[in-house]
Order: structure tokens, then sequence, then C-alpha cells
């Protein structure tokens, strides 16, 4: 009888009557004993932390976070960043659903390219739908709602996913019974799903850390839907530290620009002709990108006339000479929210949560002592 190797087919095993052992790692038998106190309702909606879980079941730290790490990519447990617990999703046994055609609204066309956003329709395939992108992004739409509509009548869809959208885009997807996805965007009390990160805080120790450097004249660069009606949680977050900081508030720290490059080059024109900033927080890599061009082209040096802050993160920073200070944050549980809330629907189930992922800043080189 030839014995089986790691190269045999395991099939011949079974045609012989062999029982085929399968030897469970340390991290892989925890993950099952977990896996089985979920299904039979031990804990409901988030697990207990790393700490609790070690002291119960004997084993040590690092076996514990694999085993949670193994109930997450089965999509039973949802990561909601680091300090938090992760949430509790059980898979109903009524299989994987029905297929969709999931429509991706992004806010710019160069979101196409961006890493979660390309993971996320990997997975969305591997889940068996068809995700598309919209023919215009919302910023080619200029958030105009009625021209939203006309483009989402226009669109043979099952549920969208739409990135960064203005509260009155994300009104008109609520009156819509298809369902919406919003991955970041101005959700506030709306019923719908979304995920994003939590960066109030990280706003809050930008300004501290500017103010503690000297620095009085800090700008917020964003998108006019950012802040109107109302400014956002984070953009609120930045003008009341200011406040706290005892710096009087007004348009120059949150300035409107009409949307379209030309238009941002003339707000920084305007910026940097009287009474320029010394500190600049920019909210998106491209306009951070666009920020760097105009400074370099001014003459005008990172840190030691304009200190600079990107509120979204990138590889290429640790590579920079100053490295960039930024508000850095894992994207992949928002990856996962997505696809979950994605399976949830093709099952037929309502989803409507949001989740908060953590955002941290990170000082770095661009950030210098104010100018006198």
């Amino acid at each position: 009888m030839q014995a089986l190797d790691s190269t045999s087919d395991p099939r011949q095993g079974l045609a012989l009557g062999m029982p085929i052992l399968r030897v469970l790692s340390a991290a892989e038998q925890v993950a099952e004993h977990l896996r089985a106190e979920v299904l039979t309702g031990a804990w409901t909606s988030e697990m207990p932390g790393v700490g609790n879980l070690k002291g119960e079941l004997g084993v040590n730290h690092k076996t514990v976070e694999a085993a949670l790490r193994i109930l997450e990519g089965e999509g039973l447990l949802e990561s909601q960043g680091a300090r938090r617990p992760r949430l509790i999703n059980p898979v109903p046994p009524s299989g994987m659903g029905r297929s969709m055609r999931v429509c991706l609204l992004t806010w710019d066309s160069y979101d196409r390219r961006v890493d979660y956003v390309v993971q996320i329709r990997h997975e969305l395939i591997e889940a068996g739908h068809t995700p598309f992108f919209a023919p215009k992004s919302l910023t080619e739409l200029d958030m105009d709602v009625q021209r939203l509509a006309k483009l989402v009548d226009r669109t043979e869809a099952d549920a969208w996913i739409v990135m960064a959208g203005s509260r009155e885009v994300l009104d008109f997807f609520a009156t819509r019974k298809v369902p919406v996805f919003g991955l970041f965007g101005r959700l506030g009390d709306l019923k719908l799903a979304g995920t994003g990160p939590a960066k109030a805080q990280a706003y809050t120790e930008v300004v501290k850390a500017l103010a503690a450097r000297g620095h009085r004249r800090i700008v917020l660069l964003g998108r006019r839907a950012r802040k109107f009606p109302v400014p956002g949680r984070p953009e609120q977050a930045f003008l009341d530290a200011l406040e706290a900081e005892g710096i009087v508030v007004s348009d120059f720290n949150f300035p409107d620009w009409e949307n379209s490059p030309e238009g941002f080059q003339r707000c920084l024109e305007s910026l940097f002709r009287l009474t320029p900033p010394t500190a600049l927080v920019v909210q998106e890599l491209l306009l951070f990108v666009a920020v760097r061009g105009f400074l370099s082209k001014k003459g005008i040096r990172v840190p030691g006339d304009v200190s600079l802050v990107c509120a979204d993160p990138d590889p290429s920073f640790a590579w920079c000479r100053p490295t960039v200070a930024h508000i850095n944050m894992e994207s992949s549980p928002w990856v996962r929210r997505v696809i979950r809330w994605a399976s949830n629907v093709s099952r037929g189930k309502e989803d409507t949560r949001w989740v908060r992922t953590n955002a941290d800043f990170v000082p770095g080189g661009t950030i210098g002592t104010a100018r006198r």
C-alpha cells in the first residue's frame, strides 16, 4: 500500500478508507473554541478583549490574537481598529445569498486607483458580486442632486457604495429603496450603513501640536462639502481646538474655494498674498500634492516658512525628507465592513450600522516652529 505524503492527493486516502489527520495549530484550536462559543451565544455583540481571553483560556497573547484574526477572516468577527473590541457577526446558515450588481460612486475619478477601493472590488468579485464604477464621480457631478438622480435612474444596480458623499447626496440616497453604503461622508443621523475613521481627536491633537510650536495662523484646506451646510465632525473639532488655544476663528482658518484645480490655486494665492498662514492642514492627498507644488514654485520652505500636515496617510511619506506629519488610518476594517454589508444585503438582512475606526496623528518633520 502506497504511503501518503505531503504531495499526495488526500482523496486517495479516502478511497482507501484511511482517515485524513489534520493537526491544528494552537491558534486554530483557540479559534475553533471561540467559534463554537460565539455560535452558541456565549457573547452576542462584542468579543472580550485579548487580555480577558488570554486569562480565561490559559494561552499567550499572540495565540489569542492569531485566533481572533482567523475568525475575522471568516467574517465571524469585525475589527473596529486598535484598542477597540471586535464586533460579532454570526453568519446564518442560509448561504452566500444572491449575486448583486454593486455600483461604486467615487468622490473623484482618482479614487478608482486607491488601494482599498481596488481591494473592495476584488473581494466583492470573490464573493460572487459584480462591482462596477459609476460613469461619473461626485466631483464631476459637482455634488448636484438633480444630476445625480438622473445618473442613478440610468444605472442598473442592486446596491450602491457612495464615497465621501455630501449631506445632500446621502439625504438623496436615504430616500431610495436601493441599499446604500456610505464609505466616509456626512452620514450623521441617517439610517444608512457606513464606515469611516473617527478623525476628530486626531484633528485636535494636530492643532495642539502646532499651537505648542507657536502657530496662530493655522488653515484647514478641505472641500466645500466638508464645510457646508455646517462643518463635519472632524472639521468642527479642528475649529473648536483653535478656539481652545485662544485663536479667533474666521473664514481664514477654513476657507471656501471653487471646486476645481484653478479654484484651489486661487485660494492658495489669496492665502499667501498678505498675511500668510504659518501652518496648513490639508485634507486630501491630492490637494496635499498640489500644495507642495505651489509652495515649491513660490520658494516657500517647509517647515522653515510654513508647517504642513496631511490628513490622509500615504506610504510615500516615510520616504520623504523631512518626513510628512499626517493622520494615519488602517483601511482593512473598511474593506471588511463593506464586504460584510454586501453579504448581509445579498441575504435580505437589513444592515444600517455605522462603524467608526481609529485615526492617529503621526508627527513628522514637516512641522516646525512658527516664524515670528
